[in-house]
């Protein structure tokens, strides 16, 4: 079997795996699908393949996942992490290279987006709207057509085409449309139909300085998702403190206000379970998906650490399946029994144990430190 070929049975069978998992039905092994699609990438993928020979790993007799090697976000911009060509590109996401310029964006490459639109709409959809698809949709973010390579604008676009109701968008050349977005919330309340607002920390940041007293207030059964970090153009606002803000902006109750956990570098996204679980599920603490897992990993060894202990965040997502299936990030977690307690990015320089993994996969001498 060629290479695509081979791509393609593995794509099959982890929408097979979403579905299965989606319906609660049995599913094949998280373990021998993340090595199947390890093995492929080894031999596929150049990053991964120059990774698993410099670990002097055989996956071949691995039984676990966790001997996957995992390879570090900052990877993506550095070299190209596909098992495809260029001209097989179906959609390549690019993450926003606002701290360190355009030329420093990293790239994640799709040969299919079914995969990606399969783990998103699955999971969204039991984590946001998991009484049905009655709502209207508003987006604080560009559409689709002004940011084509955004991983956000795609999954936000998916989602309003998933639900019913009327959709709109609300930012546009770098700016938030205050006017129309007043109009959205005023056609929610004459509706009567409740709405799923959707945007970054950032967007809503600047939604909050800048309303001006509008009457942005959303019928009952709204709810709010946002992502990203919480910095707005001239002062930082703290997670508490901006969810308060956005369920006041809306009328909505703080549990209704849900956090996702996304990167360019994923195909599939975390989310709070406050809205799903109210009572029980945490703000702070987010819900993998049964396709997805997260360890949190010593910054200078990337050994795994026990449940409790602080580490960064080692993600396995099956959905990579033409990418790299293990990645390694910079979030600082702490994995408990309900979830992944995001604790935010690690400070300073890239952690020890990303800048070796770094340089075993671009075939440098890691030895000096």
């Amino acid at each position: 079997m060629d290479a695509m070929a081979t791509s393609e049975a593995l794509h099959e069978r982890v929408r097979a795996l979403i579905a299965a998992a989606s319906r609660g039905a049995p599913a094949e092994p998280f373990d021998d699908l993340a090595l199947a699609i390890a093995r492929f990438q080894a031999d596929h993928v150049a990053p991964v393949a120059r990774l698993v020979r410099a670990r002097g790993l055989d996956l071949a007799r691995a039984t676990s996942a966790a001997a996957i090697p995992a390879v570090p976000c900052d990877v993506f911009r550095l070299a190209r992490v596909a098992a495809h060509a260029p001209a097989l590109d179906a959609r390549v996401f690019r993450t926003s290279g606002t701290s360190q310029g355009r030329e420093a964006r990293g790239e994640h490459p799709l040969r299919t987006v079914a995969t990606y639109e399969a783990a998103a709409l699955a999971f969204g959809a039991g984590m946001l709207w998991p009484e049905g698809a009655g709502l209207r949709s508003i987006a604080l973010a560009p559409s689709v057509d002004e940011a084509p390579d955004s991983s956000l604008g795609f999954m936000i676009d998916l989602f309003a085409r998933a639900l019913s109701g009327p959709a709109s968008a609300h930012v546009r050349d770098g700016a938030i449309d205050l006017d129309g977005l007043g109009r959205a919330c005023e056609a929610a309340r004459a509706a009567g139909e409740p709405a799923l607002v959707m945007g970054t920390s950032f967007a809503f940041v600047h939604l909050i300085d800048e309303r001006s007293g509008r009457d942005l207030s959303l019928p009952r059964g709204s709810r709010a998702m946002q992502t990203g970090g919480f910095k707005g153009r001239s002062r930082e606002v703290g997670a508490g403190e901006l969810r308060a803000a956005i369920a006041t902006a809306f009328a909505l109750p703080e549990a209704a206000v849900v956090g996702e956990y996304g990167m360019t570098e994923l195909s599939s996204q975390l989310y709070e379970a406050t809205l799903v679980a109210p009572g029980v599920g945490r703000h702070g603490v987010y819900v993998a998906p049964p396709w997805v897992r997260v360890t949190a990993v010593d910054p200078a060894t990337l050994a795994p650490l026990a449940e409790g202990e602080v580490g960064l965040a080692r993600i396995v997502d099956l959905a990579n399946v033409d990418s790299a299936v293990a990645i390694q990030t910079s979030d600082r977690v702490r994995i408990g029994d309900d979830g992944v307690e995001l604790l935010g990015r690690a400070p300073g320089a890239t952690p020890r144990g990303c800048s070796i993994a770094i340089d075993e996969l671009l075939g440098r001498d890691a030895r000096g430190g």
